[in-house]
């Protein structure tokens, strides 16, 4: 806890010098010069070694472009080292690390920004420009920037958690600024398992398609086990085996699925009326089929199932009268 409120507190401070250290700049009392003219001081000062020895306006430009753009890479390498030595918990030192690359390049930019255009006529004019061609030849790219946006303001999902969007499913590892990064799972994998390929899906599909989140506040999910036996079986002794397994494995979950019902209310219409195990009893053409269905974490659906197969193989095995059905052909002789 202690841990994460001082990155917390961290992060608060690098985003306020962020958002404040423009309006130092900018900032004016009514016998304070202007904005481009405390610009231009500002400027000056802190690039007055290179105007020593580069005279001419516009290699003097190129060169404070270059040492602002070293500057920032050098600034955010040995921050970065500190971090993933001073930071141990891998989820957390991860959006340190991603929010520390986003306010220097932000710092930058504004810098290097200010070093070329330096008259508000020229940034109306270059800004008018601009936008017009970026419109028409950036669409995707505006959208995913767009994604990327919601994704950190509304955060539909996290760093951390399974989703699926666009028809893939996996586990979310990075988020960046016009893409994010998956983990894939399931494919020709079976039961939700990882397969080993990293998955680049554009920000923009956001917008533009469903996507569903296994783990964003309620991080379980109904799972269903479906055994056949024969009609010459005592299935109600199957199915009595398979609700003592499944409650079993319930054991203590039902509150903890509860308190995350009861969180997710404050958010969410929800209602959930039986969250214990049960088994559903139907009738197929080769047998009675018993669909066992419970609550399981998403990531752990695959082994809880096991765990439960199993169990149940085990105490199937014990009773002569359950037997499991299997496609049979009968032939009759006249």
């Amino acid at each position: 806890m202690k841990r994460k409120i001082g990155i917390n507190l961290v992060f608060f401070l690098l985003c306020s010098a962020t958002i404040l250290w423009p309006a130092t700049l900018f900032a004016q009392s009514p016998d304070s010069p202007s904005p481009v003219a405390m610009e231009s001081s500002f400027f000056q000062k802190l690039f007055s070694p290179i105007e020593a020895v580069i005279p001419n306006s516009s290699q003097r430009k190129f060169w404070e472009t270059i040492f602002v753009i070293l500057f920032a890479y050098f600034f955010m390498f040995t921050a970065i080292s500190f971090i993933n030595r001073r930071v141990s918990d891998i989820k957390a030192r991860h959006m340190v690390r991603k929010n520390l690359i986003y306010i220097t390049s932000l710092t930058a930019i504004i810098i290097i920004f200010s070093i070329w255009v330096q008259k508000l006529n020229s940034i109306s004019i270059f800004l008018g420009v601009a936008s017009a061609g970026l419109a028409l030849a950036l669409q995707e790219v505006i959208l995913s920037v767009a994604g990327w946006l919601l994704i950190l303001i509304r955060r539909p999902y996290a760093v951390g958690d399974r989703i699926e969007i666009n028809g893939v499913k996996g586990d979310i590892i990075d988020i960046r600024l016009f893409q994010t990064s998956l983990l894939e799972i399931g494919n020709w994998v079976d039961a939700d398992q990882s397969t080993g390929r990293i998955v680049n899906v554009p920000n923009s599909f956001v917008f533009k398609t469903q996507n569903y989140n296994y783990s964003r506040g309620f991080e379980f999910i109904w799972n269903e086990l479906p055994i056949l036996v024969t009609f010459e079986s005592d299935w109600q002794k199957g199915r009595t085996i398979m609700m003592q397994h499944a409650k079993k494995l319930a054991e203590g979950m039902e509150d903890r699925v509860r308190r995350k019902i009861d969180a997710m209310r404050n958010r969410y219409m929800i209602f959930y009326g039986k969250l214990t195990p049960i088994v559903y009893v139907d009738i197929k053409d080769s047998g009675v089929l018993l669909t066992l269905r419970y609550l399981t974490e998403a990531k752990r659906r695959r082994s809880t199932q096991d765990q439960l197969c199993q169990a149940i193989l085990e105490d199937f095995a014990k009773e002569k009268d359950v037997n499991f059905a299997y496609p049979t052909y009968r032939i009759v002789k006249e």
